[in-house]
């Protein structure tokens, strides 16, 4: 494992291994144990989209480990102004032990990674957040002891954050139902894709379907960066695909309610849900941290 592109990059094996690590290192922070395994190390974080969890918990886990985050917003730098993402790639891999980038195009992400001589890390693009979906694994795990034999049902626009989250469902054994309007299905080839690495994927247009006896009720923001153009009519198409009290009454009594934030209450999560009894929605944002903290010491850890 050199870099971490897409989900399809990690096997179970390999997930579990980062769960229990992300699980280790939490508990350490919990108690103040300090640590400094990526000490003299540094990872550059390029941005192309702002952010708050995502650069916050990479910057933090870098200083928890003894690293240093070094925050490059895209307009900074000369990528911007044209320069070849293959030289930008080959000069940072000089400074820096690893690159995170948080970009428009999963193109950029795969060419980083491509020309980069240090790993690279996907912290979000047009097709995947596999960084957020190693949260949720981790929340998931921490809920219900187990990753394998559950229902998890997302509720919503097909996004990347949901690309994801089937290829993470279809690799640790969980079943996966996506519920959304015509039109807003998660990548076809990310569905093949699961499928074909043995997972259980439905895609359907009824949400009841999706909830009913779920394990897991997850969401997103029906409206992402760059779809303000469309806000009217996605609030429309949209609309019948809210996680709301109705929903949950249809899952699992024990259901646990995910959202990977920001969240606009009353578009895709009612706020009685929201901050309801089933929701592990700051726990779920918390782990991001740990997780990342698992991951980039895989990556960058190594001797």
């Amino acid at each position: 494992m050199k870099h971490l592109i897409s989900m399809a990059d990690l096997s179970d094996e390999v997930i579990h291994e980062l769960l229990d690590s992300a699980q280790d290192l939490k508990e350490k922070r919990a108690r103040d144990k300090v640590t400094e395994l990526l000490k003299n190390k540094s990872l550059a974080m390029i941005f192309e989209k702002p952010s708050t969890r995502t650069r916050v918990s990479f910057e933090v886990a870098m200083s928890d480990l003894g690293g240093h985050g070094l925050y490059l917003n895209y307009k900074d730098i000369q990528l911007d102004r044209g320069e070849p993402i293959s030289d930008t790639a080959a000069v940072l891999s000089r400074y820096v032990h690893g690159i995170a980038g948080r970009v428009n195009s999963h193109d950029t992400i795969k060419q980083m990674a491509k020309y980069s001589t240090v790993p690279v890390i996907n912290a979000l693009s047009d097709m995947e957040h596999p960084c957020q979906i190693l949260a949720d694994l981790l929340t998931i795990q921490e809920y219900k002891n187990r990753t394998k034999n559950l229902k998890f049902a997302w509720v919503g626009d097909g996004n990347n954050v949901c690309n994801s989250a089937i290829l993470g469902c279809a690799i640790v054994g969980m079943d996966i139902v996506v519920a959304c309007p015509e039109g807003y299905e998660p990548n076809s080839y990310i569905v093949e894709q699961g499928k074909k690495i043995g997972g259980n994927v439905t895609i359907t247009h009824d949400p009841a379907e999706a909830a009913e006896n779920a394990d897991i009720l997850y969401t997103d923001v029906w409206i992402s960066m760059g779809d303000e153009e469309e806000r009217e009519k996605r609030l429309n198409d949209l609309g019948g695909y809210q996680i709301n009290s109705n929903l949950v009454n249809l899952a699992k009594r024990d259901v646990i309610v995910m959202h990977c934030l920001p969240a606009h209450r009353g578009e895709e999560i009612t706020e009685d849900v929201l901050n309801g009894s089933h929701s592990v929605i700051f726990d779920q944002a918390e782990n991001r941290l740990h997780a990342q903290k698992a991951l980039i010491l895989k990556l960058m850890g190594q001797k």
